[in-house]
């Protein structure tokens, strides 16, 4: 092994939750797949695009399970694994549940890594696993060709509390709880572009846990959830649309972005995931005709650790916006509305 270890990047072919199956190919593998009813006690299971498996204990508990787990998008070990952890536990927010318990998965190529490197990044998973007041309670290893760290989470919330990507309503607002950019980001870091303050920033944004989720699953008037993650906003706009039925429409000029997106994506700092994502939504997404290539990449940028996607009662969306601030999720907006009509995504333009 050499004295000088390896940036943790040029050990990936790809980083974060840009390391997704796109939609299209996930649809196609799982259209082949059993159900997994009749089981009456399992809730959610994987006929729809849900965030995690909720079965339902005798008392109206509900247990809710996930695994996530990627390659490295950053190089300091640490960092990786608090955004993983922070990602994987995102799940379990996502469904309204509160996380109990994480296990690790950790795969790592022991022949190019220093053994420190590698406790770096569990140290950094655990720390983000006590700041959700949960324990790293196990977890599976292997020797593998690129390094893989993630996390399987087990939550609970009441039946009443349980919030899917199939209940919005029409009429519904759409908020989105975390600025867009992470993708664009993470390509720049990976050619070392990113000033030291953006990292900065793309940290915080990444390792902000969502556990507002657990509120907003509690709140009537939170119809729907889903964390926007590999598969872009419109991507994971596409799954609550179909989901629930109805058309997402998306105000383009409202959408939030981290600071330097805007001007990364139009130097061309874009992942092969926000070209994936694209050819994957078909015609269920129709964008303005004047929208230039840059703002589309936007919408489809992988996010990793990205924020949730609440559908709400459009009269109290301000309300529910302010509490979400107050949480500490600063740039949340109001980003479209649910409206009757065939399942897909319209962007308006500003």
């Amino acid at each position: 092994m050499s004295d000088i270890p390896p940036r943790l990047t040029s050990l990936a072919h790809g980083g974060g939750c840009g390391c997704k199956l796109d939609p299209g190919m996930l649809r196609s593998l799982l259209a082949h797949q059993p159900a997994a009813a009749p089981f009456e006690r399992l809730l959610v299971g994987n006929e729809t695009a849900d965030d995690a498996a909720v079965w339902e204990l005798d008392d109206g508990t509900c247990l809710v399970a996930t695994t996530d787990f990627f390659m490295p998008m950053v190089d300091d070990p640490h960092d990786f694994g608090r955004i993983a952890a922070t990602n994987a536990i995102s799940d379990v927010y996502a469904m309204g549940g509160r996380p109990l318990l994480a296990l690790a998965i950790l795969g790592m190529p022991v022949s190019k890594l220093a053994p420190d490197v590698v406790g770096r990044i569990l140290a950094g998973g655990a720390a983000i696993c006590a700041e959700a007041g949960i324990p790293v309670a196990g977890g599976h290893s292997i020797d593998s060709v690129e390094p893989i760290y993630g996390l399987a989470v087990i939550g609970t919330c009441a039946r009443s509390n349980l919030r899917r990507n199939t209940g919005g309503r029409p009429g519904d607002a759409v908020i989105l709880t975390k600025p867009l950019g992470v993708g664009i980001y993470s390509a720049a870091i990976k050619r070392e572009a990113l000033p030291e303050e953006g990292y900065a920033e793309f940290i915080a944004a990444t390792t902000r846990l969502n556990r507002v989720g657990m509120a907003l699953g509690a709140d009537p008037d939170v119809h729907a959830m889903t964390d926007v993650t590999g598969f872009g906003l419109l991507g994971h706009g596409l799954e609550l649309a179909r989901g629930s039925g109805l058309r997402l429409v998306i105000a383009d000029a409202a959408v939030p972005l981290l600071v330097r997106t805007e001007a990364l994506a139009r130097e061309g700092f874009v992942t092969g995931a926000s070209h994936r994502n694209w050819s994957s939504y078909g015609e269920a997404v129709a964008l303005p005709p004047a929208l230039p290539d840059w703002r589309r990449h936007v919408l489809t940028d992988p996010q990793t650790s990205g924020g949730l996607l609440v559908a709400c009662e459009a009269e109290r969306a301000g309300a529910i916006l302010d509490g979400i601030r107050e949480a500490g999720f600063a740039g949340a907006a109001v980003v479209g509305r649910l409206e009757a009509g065939e399942p897909g995504i319209r962007v308006e333009a500003a």
